[in-house]
């Protein structure tokens, strides 16, 4: 039998302790994740994500990423110089081969959704 599964509001659910940002490239970032599900192919991962003030790089190579921010507020910064702000209660899609910056201006949370190829 399939079954669903709910969790804490998103908001409350522990991140543990954070950690340095690998692709940070401004500021002292600190970030801390934690794994809701995991499809049982290893495909789709949901989960929480929180991240300090700063800015770093992204790729989405290997997979796509689809998040809600929670909280805080980011600018999302594409290959191509576009530059898009997104706040509480917005969702953004970041395609399979995507690349660019976050710029975190605020400590931001976001529940992420990654489907790998």
């Amino acid at each position: 039998m399939i079954d669903f599964k709910t969790f804490a509001h998103l908001a409350q659910i522990d991140l543990g302790e954070p950690q340095p940002k690998s692709t940070s490239v401004e500021g002292d970032q600190l970030e801390a994740a934690n794994t809701l599900w995991t499809s049982e192919d290893g495909k789709i991962e949901v989960g929480v994500w929180e991240c300090s003030q700063g800015r770093f790089t992204a790729r989405r190579d290997t997979n796509s990423e689809i998040c809600h921010i929670v909280s805080g507020r980011v600018t999302l910064h594409g290959p191509d110089g576009a530059a898009k702000d997104v706040g509480p209660g917005e969702l953004l899609v970041l395609p399979l081969g995507w690349e660019g910056e976050w710029t975190i201006h605020e400590k931001t949370r976001k529940l992420y959704i990654l489907h790998s190829i």
